[in-house]
């Protein structure tokens, strides 16, 4: 049907009602994991959130590359929706580094008036720590480098520094793991063990996330959907993972460096 308007007016999709529930059994999954080691409905709940989002996916590409809904009006408005969400994440962000901050210049009675409370083993921030940095503002680099490389239109050079990229993010949450499993504390050793364990731990879920993203936008790539003009789902990617950069070099310098 003909429309007299710039706008995409999305049609019916069971996809995020669906998703919404198989994350709900997904986080059920997690917590039966962590209090009784039961891993089948994390199993559940995450394959079909994998499921979900590959099919809401393909109808998105579908949508943008094949059925050209995604016009100029369109695209401003969902770059304007990614600023938007970046800047809530920010903010989810800034409120651990506040807590993190206030507990660290005025350590409470309870934890001895001191900080790193007595009990905790930090990390040394000149190990893992600086080696994930390094990585992640390398990552950086290179998806700068792909996003030039597209509007050249060097789409091999493009390619292949995303790849770099995505396996930089992979390296990185590897190391996240393995520093994890070498703690000398938990989430439940004080305010410090609680705050290092919340605030990495979701900067490495978005750092999956991220990669993800990425990942799905290296398949677009070599099927062909992005035009040096026409990229809106890469440019997103790569706003988001400069995001994830710049988070992790704040988490650096203050839970790593100033709370050591």
């Amino acid at each position: 049907m003909k429309k007299n308007h710039p706008f995409h007016l999305v049609t019916s999709s069971p996809w995020p009602i669906l998703t919404s529930i198989n994350i709900f059994t997904m986080l059920m999954g997690l917590i039966m994991w962590m209090t009784k080691k039961e891993l089948t409905l994390m199993i559940m709940g995450t394959s079909l959130t994998a499921i979900c989002s590959i099919v809401w996916w393909r109808d998105m590409m579908r949508e943008s590359t094949f059925q050209g809904n995604h016009t100029i009006k369109v695209i401003s408005g969902i770059k304007l929706g990614m600023i938007m969400f970046i800047i809530s994440e920010v903010m989810f962000f800034i409120s651990l580094f506040w807590s993190f901050l206030h507990s660290s210049l005025s350590p409470s009675i309870e934890i001895g008036m001191n900080w790193p409370p007595k009990s905790i083993k930090t990390f040394n921030p000149m190990e893992i720590p600086l080696l994930n940095t390094i990585i992640l503002l390398s990552s950086g680099a290179t998806i700068t480098w792909s996003h030039y490389s597209m509007l050249d239109n060097k789409l091999s050079k493009a390619k292949k520094s995303l790849m770099m990229t995505i396996i930089m993010g992979i390296y990185f949450t590897i190391l996240q793991k393995w520093e994890y499993d070498q703690a000398m504390f938990t989430i439940s050793d004080s305010i410090y063990g609680s705050m290092f364990f919340i605030s990495t731990g979701f900067h490495g879920i978005h750092v999956i996330i991220g990669t993800t993203f990425l990942l799905v936008n290296f398949i677009r790539m070599k099927n062909l959907h992005f035009s040096s003009t026409h990229h809106l789902g890469f440019e997103s990617a790569a706003w988001y993972w400069h995001f994830v950069d710049v988070v992790w070099l704040f988490l650096y310098l203050m839970v790593y460096w100033w709370g050591k």
